[in-house]
């Protein structure tokens, strides 16, 4: 059975969904079906609302925060759960959350999710992987067309209503990709943190 929290370097990480709207050719999940303390964070099911929740209230955070929503699939395809599960987490367990994103949930969900967002969630990293449209397409292959604009547009709606939103790359990208990411990060005002490969 997949871990719905597991911990990893020096955060506890909420897995709730493995459903995912993108197909990126770099993607973990098609390399190994754990990370950190979890053996495996493939659900032979989706885990409920009232699972997470239970895990989140059952669990000792001692030593620790922060609550992260990311493991094998997109937290926003799962917004309810989401939501309900941000909300413990804040007002039962005292922590701070965040969420890691491919920033397309608006396109997910149909609608604005950031207002509902904002009220549970105190910082947002949203996955870049690409300085352009064409890069975008050709390695995250999202599920959605304008895929790159529509997670530019969901940024830029994050920066307006959460306190803390970074975009967040991988230091495998090509130097002038690097650099163009760099400027981005310049136009939008959102700070762009480089993740070493691991």
């Amino acid at each position: 059975m997949a871990d719905i929290l597991y911990t990893y370097k020096n955060s506890v990480y909420a897995n709730i969904t493995n459903k995912c709207n993108c197909s990126c050719t770099f993607c973990i999940r098609s390399l190994k079906d754990g990370v950190g303390s979890a053996d495996t964070l493939w659900h032979e099911k989706n885990p409920s609302k009232e699972e997470i929740i239970n895990a989140i209230k059952n669990y000792d955070f001692t030593g620790f925060d922060e609550l992260v929503f990311c493991g094998y699939g997109e937290p926003t395809c799962a917004l309810n759960t989401l939501l309900a599960a941000a909300k413990i987490a804040k007002e039962e367990k005292g922590l701070k959350t965040r969420l890691n994103t491919n920033g397309l949930g608006n396109e997910e969900n149909g609608r604005n999710i950031v207002p509902e967002l904002s009220e549970v969630i105190d910082s947002v990293s949203i996955s870049l992987n690409a300085p352009d449209t064409q890069k975008y397409q050709e390695v995250t292959r999202p599920g959605f067309e304008n895929g790159f604009e529509k997670m530019i547009d969901f940024a830029l709606k994050c920066k307006g209503k959460i306190k803390d939103v970074k975009w967040s790359i991988v230091d495998v990208l090509p130097g002038e990709d690097i650099e163009k990411c760099k400027r981005l990060s310049d136009d939008t005002g959102i700070e762009l943190r480089i993740r070493h490969y691991s």
